[in-house]
């Protein structure tokens, strides 16, 4: 159970820690002499100065403790919490940052804090596959629409040329995950360009996808949540047991990286390669 908790927290507290890496490094960087002499100021200014330097310092501060209360609230999504019920968690929280008796022994709890966010995240799954497959059942009537043998939904927009994929190769494409309400949570404009990766790295219904396209064309595929992110979803944008839906357009596949040098570092990317993207990354394991 410890395990668990280290896990949950982990992604928070990563980006907290590296933030305050990088505050350090500026601090640092902040405080190294300057290349020449400062004018000199009048007690005013300086006053001035210091003044509008608190200020920023409040603010910058602010911001990073705000900042510390949603990475926290992040790792409670997965327990679906009432109104009533995120009271009780945060009179915990008050109770044992301030070190009250009655905070004592909370460890004896988490076999109950575990079960619960289980059945909490099976009924949330239950729940968004019961309307994951209505939305897939509709999404089935649409001209052109093919439902295959695994239960991916995949609608041609545009034919493209040449030869498909393979599981083996990597291909530049362009994409956009979507919700079944229609939020976006993940894009290639959002990274600012189109993304490559390698087709059987990558959630079940993306492999699936590509290896129907050719180069050029584009499709809209439904993914149930078995070749998605399952019960588990992929929180706090996806939810457990999420149907997703993706514009996919197939740019490229790219040519086989060359061999490395000789020499060289053994595991090093092959050149052009980029990070996978968020959304058609498989989940990592519990």
């Amino acid at each position: 159970m410890k395990q668990f908790v280290t896990r949950a927290f982990a992604p928070a507290f990563g980006l907290v820690f590296g933030a305050m890496a990088l505050v350090a490094a500026a601090g640092a960087a902040a405080e190294s002499p300057p290349a020449s002499p400062k004018p000199a100021t009048t007690p005013a200014s300086a006053a001035h100065g210091a003044a509008g330097k608190s200020a920023t310092a409040d603010s910058d501060q602010d911001k990073a403790l705000y900042a510390l209360g949603v990475l926290l609230s992040r790792n409670l999504s997965t327990f679906t919490l009432s109104d009533a019920e995120f009271e009780r968690v945060k009179a915990g929280i008050v109770d044992g940052f301030h070190n009250k008796p009655s905070a004592a022994g909370a460890e004896t709890s988490l076999p109950q804090i575990q079960a619960l966010q289980r059945s909490r995240v099976l009924a949330t799954s239950a729940h968004e596959k019961e309307v994951g497959q209505a939305y897939l059942d509709k999404a089935a009537s649409a001209p052109g629409a093919t439902k295959t043998a695994s239960g991916l939904l995949y609608i041609q927009v545009k034919a493209g040329s040449g030869p498909s994929p393979v599981r083996t190769d990597r291909v530049n494409v362009n994409y956009e995950g979507r919700l079944i309400d229609g939020t976006v949570f993940d894009s290639s404009a959002q990274h600012g360009q189109a993304v490559t990766l390698t087709v059987g790295s990558i959630i079940p219904c993306w492999t699936e996808a590509l290896q129907l396209m050719k180069t050029g064309g584009k499709s809209r595929v439904v993914c149930p949540a078995a070749l998605a992110y399952g019960d588990r979803g992929a929180p706090p944008k996806i939810k457990p047991g999420a149907t997703l839906e993706f514009d996919i357009e197939l740019v490229s596949i790219e040519p086989p990286a060359p061999p490395a040098a000789s020499g060289g570092a053994p595991g090093a990317p092959a050149p052009g390669a980029m990070p996978m993207p968020a959304a058609p990354m498989p989940p990592k394991g519990p």
